[in-house]
């Protein structure tokens, strides 16, 4: 007996009023089947577009800043201020602590694959494995990874909108992030909050390959500074260690500007300004 057939036997006989109204109703049941549920239209806008924009709000092509990071723990807390310059399209980063005393003068460059840590206590130069791009940076909640931007949430992940939802007040696009097979990424998943209308990020939550979540990042404080807008401040909160999050505050910030090759060098690490 064929499928068509066998829905037929359903749509006659007395227990449906004699197939009066079987047909119609097993067309509407059939269509309901048939039609794909999601979050979102069939008109719902490109995933990796959406990402691309946000990340160029908080980056830029290229940027110049000055940042304040709060690490809080249970028992301590500690502040560092601290300039950066990036050159994304290169791949290029430079990170000067400004203070306090006991770390002043530290710096973390990253060209293209390859970190470097110059510490200057100790007159030392120390190159980061990549085994170590995920260990915390400066003893933050913040990764190697995250502060020299090595990976790339446009290049490295396929994106996907899952829906539509309401956020902080904003209405945002909620996209999932999965790793290609072969990208240098420790994350099985991540999940981006957007908001819809600018692609301004609100929240992120990363997960393990097992699907567990591991820490939540969260933006607010949204604001002008030279023209752009951008949220000011950056909370990563890790989810295994109660009463323990890394606040990185946007002091000042210059995006799309020139900026001098020379800064990214293994000479300029030792530079006191």
């Amino acid at each position: 007996m064929t499928w068509a057939r066998s829905l037929s036997r359903f749509g006659s006989g007395p227990h449906l009023r004699g197939g009066v109204f079987a047909r119609p109703v097993w067309l509407a049941i059939l269509f309901i089947a048939l039609v794909p549920i999601t979050g979102v239209g069939e008109d719902a806008p490109d995933a990796k577009e959406i990402i691309r924009k946000m990340d160029l709000i908080l980056r830029g092509e290229t940027s110049f800043g000055t940042y304040r990071m709060t690490i809080v723990d249970p028992d301590w807390q500690r502040t560092l201020e601290l300039k950066a310059w990036e050159k994304r399209q290169d791949k290029k980063t430079f990170i000067r602590i400004l203070s306090p005393a006991k770390e002043e003068g530290i710096v973390s460059l990253k060209v293209e694959a390859e970190m470097w840590n110059w510490l200057p206590r100790v007159e030392r130069i120390i190159k980061i494995p990549p085994s170590m791009m995920m260990q915390p940076w400066m003893g933050s909640d913040f990764t190697n990874d995250d502060v020299v931007k090595a990976s790339s949430v446009v290049a490295d992940y396929s994106q996907t909108v899952l829906g539509e939802e309401v956020l902080e007040g904003y209405d945002t696009y909620k996209v999932e992030l999965i790793p290609h097979p072969d990208a240098p990424v420790v994350w099985g998943r991540i999940l981006v909050w957007v908001v819809q209308v600018d692609s301004m990020p609100l929240r992120q939550e990363f997960y393990s390959e097992r699907g567990k979540l591991i820490r939540v990042l969260e933006f607010s404080d949204i604001r002008d500074i030279r023209g752009r807008t951008v949220p000011t401040r950056w909370k990563m909160t890790p989810i295994a260690k109660a009463g323990r999050q890394t606040v990185m505050e946007v002091i000042d910030l210059e995006i799309d500007i020139e900026i001098d090759d020379s800064i990214f060098s293994l000479r300029n690490l030792k530079r006191i300004d």
